[in-house]
């Protein structure tokens, strides 16, 4: 009983972060936030498009990784820790599609957040055979850093080529999810 209560209140944290088409709240002083995510496979429109925060972050393999450093690709960031169960499941998908992608200059970044074992996240993306860049941010600052995203995990940010954030998605997100998306962004101008 004590299990499926757990389960059952894990589905509804899931849950009450998904839904919604416009994933950034907008004030008077021209700073925003993100509330909610957007539905899948869709994007936020070119108009309502804000700047993403420079994101940075030290590479679970040793060096630094900076947003500004892919400016005029399109860049999806997979928020993920390897005890996630959703993300065992998405993160190698997402990493397949990477592969897949990667010649075109579709870039994918990796953000393990939330994870308190460096050595336990690096050990579980060499057993993935995982081959996208992975910033490790135990205290999650990067959602700061890119635009005070409330980040659950697994979530997904996508990036435009102008260093726009075009799409925030909550929850597991498939490579069926992402194709079209990264197919309407490809074809963007830069």
């Amino acid at each position: 009983m004590t299990a499926l209560a757990a389960a059952a209140l894990s589905l509804t944290l899931l849950a009450g972060c998904t839904g919604g088409s416009n994933a950034v709240d907008q004030n008077a002083n021209g700073q925003f936030r993100y509330v909610q995510s957007t539905t899948k496979g869709s994007v936020i429109p070119l108009g309502q498009r804000k700047k993403a925060g420079d994101l940075t972050g030290g590479l679970l393999a040793g060096g630094s990784y900076r947003l500004s450093q892919d400016a005029g690709s399109v860049v999806v960031l997979s928020y993920f820790a390897h005890w996630c169960g959703p993300c065992q499941t998405e993160t190698p998908q997402l990493d397949a599609l990477y592969r897949e992608r990667k010649a075109s200059g579709i870039k994918f970044v990796g953000i393990d957040a939330k994870d308190p074992s460096k050595s336990a996240a690096l050990a579980w993306v060499q057993d993935k055979a995982l081959t996208f860049p992975i910033v490790y941010d135990q205290t999650a600052k990067t959602a700061l850093q890119l635009g005070n995203i409330p980040i659950t995990i697994p979530a997904s940010v996508v990036i435009d080529k102008r260093g726009r954030v075009a799409a925030v998605y909550f929850g597991s997100t498939l490579p069926k999810d992402l194709t079209p998306v990264l197919d309407t962004l490809a074809r963007e101008t830069s």
